[in-house]
């Protein structure tokens, strides 16, 4: 994934939002975010799940079918409060981003004075 480090928040986000929704499953995400321009591998993609998990935003259960298992992920009371908050900031964000995408005068002075 080009420019990894900048979008990984954004990955993170989309799992974060679908496994508030409901449960998600690891190749169901990886093509639910390739839908989104993301291509993500299961060496990629299981860590993130993996360490949201560990971090208390999502919970897991396994399903066994015959020999094979599958996970699911659902988000936590935790990961949903983490997604409300992370939704404001994305909105006020994506609200300068989107009304002045070449940088307003405004911008450009607080750039020139150091703020």
């Amino acid at each position: 994934m080009e420019h990894r480090e900048l979008l990984s928040g954004f990955v993170r986000l989309h799992i974060l939002h679908h496994a508030a929704e409901g449960e998600l499953y690891g190749q169901w995400m990886i093509e639910e975010l390739a839908r989104h321009g993301y291509k993500l591998s299961p060496g990629t993609l299981y860590p993130l799940l993996h360490g949201l998990e560990k971090k208390g935003y999502l919970v897991s259960r396994e399903e066994r079918d015959g020999r094979t298992a599958r996970k699911f992920y659902r988000a936590t009371p935790l990961g949903i409060e983490a997604l409300a908050i992370a939704r404001a900031k994305a909105r006020e964000l994506f609200g300068e981003i989107m009304h002045d995408p070449h940088g307003s005068k405004k911008t450009a002075s607080r750039r020139k004075s150091g703020e």
